[in-house]
């Protein structure tokens, strides 16, 4: 299992995309970062999340897995990955825990970042910042999420060959779906893997996150488990199928 998890994190080190959608994804978080910073007037009580919570990672890192489980048949590289590793199961796994931890590295990256220009800007506004330890205690709760997100990316790409129809399909219910069901019904809307539970298992404010107010988010913990257990689902989904799959 370790030598092919150490190709599948070599594999995603040495892309392209993984390259272009980090320099992306840090970039994107630092602009947010920056422009509230200077045009709102951050309270010590919701600096944290009003600050230092604009971490994209989660979102990026599971486009990244979609991508990457879904371009093993768009290159044709399935055939000679599976030859390598023929126990498909071990295959998913290895790709499940390499963009588990890309997205682990990737919301870090994106902490310090953010807080170079955060803490930075505020300290040069005489605004209030963040305790060190509420700090550290967010950026480990964002890199959570951001592992839980790749796992969960690798689990749905594998239940969809077509790169495109996967992308664009979470895409879709990332911003159309799932805020439609928030909205019209919290109760339901709550379970969701893409937007009310990792809401909750980064500790965020419903209000904070574009959810309605009245959602009754679970606790960070609760929402924990509830990933695992999408992610668990959507895995065992693709290991089925792909041990139905004939490839080429």
């Amino acid at each position: 299992m370790t030598p092919l998890l150490t190709a599948e994190l070599l594999k995603l080190r040495t892309t392209r995309t993984f390259a272009a959608l980090t320099a992306v994804a840090v970039g994107l978080s630092v602009l947010i970062t920056v422009l509230v910073s200077i045009l709102t007037e951050p309270e010590r009580d919701t600096v944290l999340t009003d600050v230092f919570t604009t971490d994209t990672s989660g979102f990026f890192i599971m486009i990244l897995a979609i991508v990457g489980i879904t371009g093993e048949w768009r290159h044709r590289t399935i055939t000679s990955s599976l030859l390598a590793m023929p126990d498909r199961l071990r295959f998913l796994a290895a790709k499940t825990l390499a963009f588990a931890a890309a997205g682990v590295v990737l919301s870090l990256t994106i902490a310090v970042a953010v807080a170079i220009a955060g803490f930075t800007i505020l300290t040069i506004r005489d605004l209030p910042t963040p305790g060190f330890g509420d700090w550290i205690a967010q950026v480990g709760r964002n890199a959570i999420v951001a592992a839980l997100l790749g796992g969960l990316g690798v689990g749905l790409g594998g239940l969809i060959r077509n790169q495109v129809v996967a992308v664009v399909g979470i895409l879709v219910i990332g911003f159309a779906l799932d805020p439609a069901v928030a909205a019209l019904a919290p109760e339901v809307g709550r379970f969701s893997p893409f937007g009310a539970l990792p809401t909750a298992a980064s500790d965020i404010p419903a209000e904070d996150a574009g959810l309605p107010e009245d959602m009754d988010l679970f606790s960070p913990i609760a929402a924990i488990g509830l990933m695992l257990a999408w992610i668990a689902l959507f895995f065992s989904m693709a290991v089925v199928l792909l041990r139905q799959r004939d490839v080429e």
